[in-house]
């Protein structure tokens, strides 16, 4: 399975129900961790750029960014339409209102990431902390860039239902674009160099626990963040969903759906869509997504043993839902 870097593909918003509970998981002490973390605001050394000269000589210091961050622009010209862009009083105005919107970076974006990076550090010592670099260029470039070494946020996409400015997606998806979603979104794509699958194994089922690890990983990483900016549906969605499993499951095994190797077919239900029709129009798009971490959440609750790092090396789809003993229930509290 590959996990993408765009945002479009991972979407959520305010908590109303929470499907998954924390009582499953580890307490992680990262008192004494030490960590030190290099952060550069490119955007802020970019609008200082007086002329395309300038505009230039910022892009061959930061010369990763052509090939990493902006990768759908001509960029023989991209000096100059990044100046003509800086210079448009609409984006100057813009420019400050997202600086308002995101505020504080250190208090609301840094300190959440140097948490969950410390978390990450415990389970992983080999963890080497990436490079982070904010950008502002009027969505010429990418809305997050992630790797092991090196995350790039995009501050202009997530400036929320109250920006001058939104970026040219569907509108189901915009609600997942406001600064609360960036901190998880980024933990979910660091999950993947941890995340182990069977690349043997193409069936629905493999990538659906595959996702589901990953939003497990984060959910260890930030436990007090909601499951709805994890996965990816609204509260009401959330809430919906979970009360349905049972329904959605029985679609799930009587359409023989979990061992679908198609690929057309295993995007219906995990590809990014305002709904799955097939199911009903009320079910949110993804839902092979949600059910994966519903499997992996009850087979750590029936498996209490197995550790984050087992989970996350376990590739066997199968396994893990036999060992789970899901079959569309809710949580046994309940």
């Amino acid at each position: 399975m590959t996990f993408l870097r765009n945002l479009t593909l991972f979407g959520c918003f305010i908590l109303l129900f929470a499907s998954c509970n924390t009582d499953t998981r580890e307490v992680v002490d990262t008192t004494d961790v030490q960590m030190d973390i290099s952060v550069e605001n490119l955007d802020r050394e970019l609008i200082k750029s007086k002329s395309v000269q300038d505009v230039q000589i910022f892009l061959n210091k930061h010369s990763y960014l052509k090939a990493l961050y902006f990768t759908e622009v001509d960029t023989a010209q991209l000096a100059s339409q990044l100046f003509n862009i800086l210079g448009n009083p609409g984006f100057q105005k813009f420019d400050t209102q997202i600086d308002t919107i995101i505020g504080d970076r250190d208090k609301n974006l840094i300190a959440p990431m140097k948490e969950a990076f410390k978390k990450i550090k415990v389970y992983y010592p080999e963890f080497k902390v990436p490079k982070i670099k904010f950008m502002v260029s009027g969505f010429t470039g990418n809305d997050l860039y992630v790797s092991d070494s090196l995350i790039i946020v995009g501050l202009d996409f997530f400036g929320g239902p109250k920006a001058l400015y939104r970026p040219n997606v569907y509108d189901y998806q915009l609600s997942r674009y406001q600064k609360e979603y960036i901190v998880p979104s980024i933990i979910f794509y660091l999950s993947n160099q941890y995340n182990q699958l069977d690349v043997a194994d193409p069936t629905l089922l493999s990538e659906m626990i595959g996702y589901g690890k990953g939003y497990e990983f984060v959910k260890q990483m930030m436990p007090d963040t909601p499951d709805s900016l994890i996965l990816g549906f609204s509260g009401d969605n959330l809430r919906r969903t979970y009360n349905s499993q049972l329904d959605i499951w029985s679609f799930f095994i009587t359409n023989k759906l979990l061992y679908e190797k198609n690929e057309l077919k295993k995007q219906k239900y995990i590809g990014e869509r305002p709904y799955t029709v097939e199911i009903g129009n009320k079910v949110p798009g993804g839902i092979g997504k949600w059910l994966g971490w519903r499997i992996v959440d009850m087979y750590r609750r029936e498996n209490p043993k197995v550790t984050l790092q087992e989970l996350m090396k376990n590739g066997n789809s199968g396994q893990i839902l036999q060992d789970s003993g899901y079959k569309g229930q809710k949580d046994p509290e309940e």
